[in-house]
This record gives structure tokens, sequence and C-alpha cells, in this order.
């Protein structure tokens, strides 16, 4: 038996194929987790292990019914995205002291104990997407996707170096956010 290619696979689940979506759900499930855990590192006090936050993104991508994917880098970012959503909902529902932040150092090797507050994070996220929407979606590819730098220029259509120019321009305005919001709740 011949098993499709991935992009036989999401070009049947844009036209509407469920047994293709599930086919590439199973495919892509290391991968899936993989940006499960990297998220998760980053994550403080979280209850979620990996296989529930993959189970909730799947879940999430299951309710959206069709959806314009356009390859295998698209749909790790989408998933990304649903991810840190997760999170995101996960964390201000757990979020009963607004007081309680860290001051952040954002950088691409963000991992464990040192993680910045996601609910933050996201306020600035929000922000920094009414001011560049582009820069935005490349922090939610390189740092919540885990997604490398040529993968992104492949979905992107931009090039490497302009992606690394535009990575430290959107390090820079997130770190100078967070540093802001947390001076603001200490004045608080």
């Amino acid at each position: 038996m011949v098993v499709p290619a991935s992009e036989a696979l999401i070009a049947a689940w844009r036209d509407g194929d469920i047994s293709a979506r599930d086919a590439l759900l199973v495919r892509f499930a290391p991968e899936l987790k993989a940006i499960a855990s990297a998220q998760l590192r980053r994550e403080r006090g979280v209850s979620f292990s990996s296989g529930d936050l993959v189970n909730d993104a799947i879940l999430k991508l299951v309710q959206m019914g069709r959806i314009s994917l356009n390859d295998k880098a698209h749909m790790m970012a989408l998933a990304a995205r649903l991810m840190r959503r997760i999170l995101i909902d996960h964390a201000r529902m757990r979020s009963t002291d607004k007081r309680d932040h860290i001051r952040v150092v954002l950088n691409e090797e963000l991992d464990g104990e040192n993680g910045p507050d996601l609910i933050a994070l996201e306020t600035a996220l929000i922000r920094l997407g009414a001011i560049d929407e582009g820069l935005m979606a490349l922090v939610e590819m390189r740092y919540f996707g885990g997604m490398a730098m040529g993968d992104i220029a492949e979905v992107t259509g931009l090039s490497e170096a302009t992606l690394k120019r535009r990575w430290r321009t959107a390090r820079a305005w997130l770190a100078d956010a967070l540093d802001a919001q947390v001076a603001m709740d200490r004045d608080e």
C-alpha cells in the first residue's frame, strides 16, 4: 500500500476529506508532541502533559472543519498557535493574583522556570500584531512553534536574513513591552 505524501493529504483535507485529516494528524503526531513539549517547558505551574496539549490542539483543529492549509509548515504553525491559545486560556483561568509577575528577558532560548508570564506576553503580542502582524506571526512560529528559520522562510516567502532581522526587532520590541508591563504592575 502506497502512503500518500503529506501534500496530497493536506490537499484532500482542504477538500473536506476527514480521513486525510486523520492520517495527517497521525503522521505529524510526533512533531506536534515536540511542539507541545517545547511550549510546556516555557510555562510555569501548568497541569497539562504534552499529550493533553496535543489532544486539545487536535480537538480545536477538528472543530475548525475545513482548513485552508498550504503545506506541512503551515499546519505546524497553526497547531503551535492553537497550543499557545490553549496555554494562555489556561493561564488566565488560574490567574488570581494579577500582581504575581516576574521580570522577563525574551530570547529564543527561553526555557524552564524563568519563562514569561503568558498573559503579559499575549497582551504584548496583541499590541505587536496591531503594529506589524508579520512580526506577531514570526514570534508565534519561532518562539511558540519552535520552527526553524528555514521553515518560516518557506511559509512566509521571506529570506532567512530578513527573518533574522525581523526576529531581532520583534524580540527587542517584546522585551521592552514586557519590561514596561512589569514596571506598571509593580507600581500598582
